[in-house]
């Protein structure tokens, strides 16, 4: 089998199969198949997200900051900093940190609650709201082109596999915050 057919470690020549023999040789008795699996999930986050952060540094925002305005943009209504927080998977002290620089550049702006002084909605502005538009093709055109060396049964089985994965992984993550 090829290094892109799903043979074993030992034919593949990415740099995770590389990692998984070396493993092999200084520890032959532990199962390393694991590593195939969530280092290649790693290493594909890694490489994919300093591809698509291009557009975003040309825009001078970081991933976490168009991670929220992202989430406002998608949701198409105002949320506080602690649904901001639970939508893009970031703790509420590096949300109120980004929003303050988002505020600061005119892309997301305030409003106090009117029973609450305590709690803030927030939303994007027309500046913020062009600016995810904006880069949201560049990005959507980058994946098409990364994923386009799968035909569209195996783009529909990995998304379905990672799917699965990913759900297990959140019900498991949910229940040890519980």
């Amino acid at each position: 089998m090829t290094a892109t057919s799903g043979g074993p470690t030992g034919t593949r020549r990415d740099t995770v199969a590389a990692v998984v023999r070396q493993w092999q040789t200084v520890h032959p008795d532990l199962d390393t198949a694991p590593m195939e699996i969530i280092g290649r999930i790693n290493r594909c986050a890694a490489l994919l997200q300093q591809a698509e952060d291009a557009p975003l540094r040309r825009a001078g925002l970081s991933r976490p900051e168009f991670d929220l305005l992202g989430a406002l943009r998608r949701t198409g209504h105002e949320l506080t900093p602690s649904e901001l927080a639970r939508e893009t998977f970031s703790s509420g002290a590096a949300v109120t940190k980004r929003l303050k620089q988002l505020t600061e550049r005119g892309l997301v702006e305030r409003r106090g609650d009117t029973r609450d002084r305590r709690v803030a909605h927030l939303r994007l502005t027309d500046e913020g709201r062009d600016l995810v538009d904006g880069i949201l093709p560049e990005q959507l055109a980058y994946e098409t082109s990364v994923l386009s060396e799968l035909d569209s049964e195996g783009r529909g089985e990995l998304a379905s596999l990672l799917g699965e994965l990913l759900g297990r992984l959140e019900g498991r993550l949910g229940a040890l915050r519980a």
